[in-house]
């Protein structure tokens, strides 16, 4: 996650600017052709911009419900926290009798190894997301090398025998979590607190799973395909368009004018690129 104030300038330019560069040559090419052969396929900027409008339109509802992703995510992942601070104090207070400073760093530890394994799986690629970055410092990606990293990540918080366990399992989190459940219903047997303080790391062990699985819908349900299609193709059918409705405002205009003609089209398709491009990413919250 990017957390300076703003992007500058220059650095999203430099992540979008491939739209501006083709826009400026695609119209270039057709000014110029219009310009050596005396022929201008002029289209009126009327119905272009009522595309552009449409379009607009699209491509804002498309970026909402991206930040929507975002937005329901960060709010799940906060809900963690809270459980997480809570489970942490319920340890401390909860656990009593001999050896609890051990078993209190048992739980703990084992609850961040859930989350750093969760965090792991939630950053796995999807067929439908984005397998390349747009720039190493501060574009959102996939990383398949968490995968690679998770052993040595969480193995300082669990034992040998739950790592031999949870290795070969497609869902470690949950699993680990499972652990948990079953390690604290030992404790219950061994007295190490009551049934009405139980039932409370129980709620916990709820809200743990409750979460994951809201994150899980997040992660393994797509943004909708025919409506992040539509937009690029959408976007794609009016920069066509664009050019030629620009054609027929500059014609008329003095020589050095025309030649603004290009550039401001280059500007108009790279702004709408920008804007689809950036809810495309947005899809992703993790």
């Amino acid at each position: 996650m990017y957390i300076n104030r703003k992007y500058g300038f220059w650095m999203t330019f430099n992540w979008s600017k491939m739209p501006f560069i083709y826009g400026f040559a695609y119209s270039f090419a057709i000014s110029l052709a219009s310009y050596l052969l005396n022929f201008y396929i002029a289209v009126p900027w009327q119905p272009i911009s009522i595309i552009g409008i449409a379009v607009a339109f699209y491509l804002g509802f498309k970026n909402n419900s991206s930040y929507d992703r975002t937005w329901e995510a960060r709010k799940i992942w906060g809900s963690i926290v809270n459980n997480s601070r809570t489970f942490g104090a319920a340890v401390v207070t909860f656990v009593q009798g001999e050896n609890a400073e051990e078993i209190h760093k048992e739980l703990i530890y084992r609850h961040i190894a859930w989350i750093t394994s969760l965090r792991h799986q939630l950053r796995l690629s999807r067929p439908w997301e984005h397998d390349v970055r747009l720039n190493e410092k501060y574009a959102p990606t996939v990383c398949e090398d968490y995968f690679v990293q998770l052993e040595d990540d969480i193995k300082q918080f669990l034992t040998d025998e739950e790592m031999n366990f949870i290795e070969h399992k497609t869902n470690g989190a949950t699993q680990i979590v499972k652990i948990q459940s079953q390690r604290l219903q030992e404790l219950r047997d061994q007295e190490f607190f009551e049934d009405f303080r139980h039932m409370e790391f129980h709620t916990l062990i709820t809200n743990c799973y409750a979460d994951q699985g809201k994150l899980e819908r997040i992660k393994d349900f797509p943004f909708p395909r025919q409506y992040a299609s539509t937009a690029i193709w959408l976007t794609f059918v009016f920069c066509a368009f664009v050019p030629f409705g620009l054609l027929d405002i500059f014609k008329n205009l003095d020589s050095w004018m025309y030649w603004l003609g290009p550039l401001i089209s280059a500007l108009i398709i790279w702004i709408f690129f920008l804007m689809e491009r950036i809810g495309d990413y947005s899809e992703n919250p993790f």
